[in-house]
């Protein structure tokens, strides 16, 4: 599929990896549509891009919501005609560990409530399956081709303090090759799905880190040093144009392989 033309939906479009993919696919002719809750940031970003010669779309919307996706979805093919890719890149972290013992009593108690456990859930398990349903009935109604792209991580691979974070980019990287079946199975053809599992990556978030917390997460990147959103963006250039892949999950991670918790000593 070439990139130029084609409609991309991008939630989690207002910053971050999000926008940084959204920046450079605009950078190639595509028209892209951002989807976030964060309004004036959101709204700000598809003026950035404007601003830069690019066709962009704003649209208010929180992916656990399927009324909003559907109109996200619908917002994309009202404005220019065609849906060819989502990327389902919302997300959010609530991290902590499960429990904790209070050094002054040595009472354990729960740390991690339920409340943030579900939070992540919603957003990075419910929304993300929202976000792709609702862009693959529309793709398959138009007769494709499209693609969904589903933003995993390399934490899949588990992290102390993330369970719920880690468990679901885990479960979104066994998603494209179960959905890839389905949609054959199914007599959808023309449908590719893909996940992205970045690394530690240069978001604002990550360059703000206190540089000796950050030199420490550094130590494990053969890289050397953050995966930046452009490379990311660069990944799934890739997996749009080449439609040989498809039913897998990449990593993009500069050669991390675990967190500096499993380093051995």
């Amino acid at each position: 599929m070439n990139i130029a033309g084609s409609v991309i939906v991008v939630t989690g479009g207002a910053r971050g990896i999000g926008l940084g993919v959204a920046r450079s696919l605009a950078a190639e002719g595509a028209r892209v549509v951002l989807g976030d809750v964060l309004q004036p940031e959101v709204e700000g970003a598809a003026e950035e891009i404007r601003a830069t010669g690019g066709e962009a779309l704003a649209v208010v919307a929180d992916v656990t919501r399927e009324a909003d996706v559907e109109r996200l979805m619908d917002a994309a093919i009202e404005a220019f005609g065609a849906l060819h890719v989502v990327i389902a890149n919302a997300g959010v972290a609530r991290d902590g560990l499960m429990l904790s013992r209070d050094p002054a009593t040595g009472t354990v108690r729960r740390n991690l409530s339920t409340d943030d456990f579900r939070a992540v859930v919603e957003v990075n398990l419910t929304g993300a399956f929202i976000t792709l349903a609702e862009g693959a009935r529309r793709m398959a109604d138009q007769g494709g081709p499209g693609v969904l792209i589903v933003i995993s991580s390399i934490n899949k691979a588990g992290q102390p303090g993330q369970i719920n974070y880690a468990s679901t980019k885990a479960a979104v990287a066994l998603w494209p090759k179960i959905l890839a079946a389905e949609l054959h199975w199914a007599g959808i053809h023309g449908i590719r799905v893909v996940g992205i599992a970045p690394g530690y990556t240069g978001t604002e978030a990550l360059k703000a880190m206190e540089p000796t917390s950050l030199e420490a997460v550094l130590k494990d990147v053969p890289l050397g040093r953050l995966v930046e959103p452009e490379e990311i963006a660069a990944t799934i250039k890739l997996v749009i144009e080449n439609e040989a892949i498809n039913g897998t999950t990449i990593e993009v991670s500069g050669g991390v392989a675990f967190g500096p918790w499993q380093r051995s000593k």
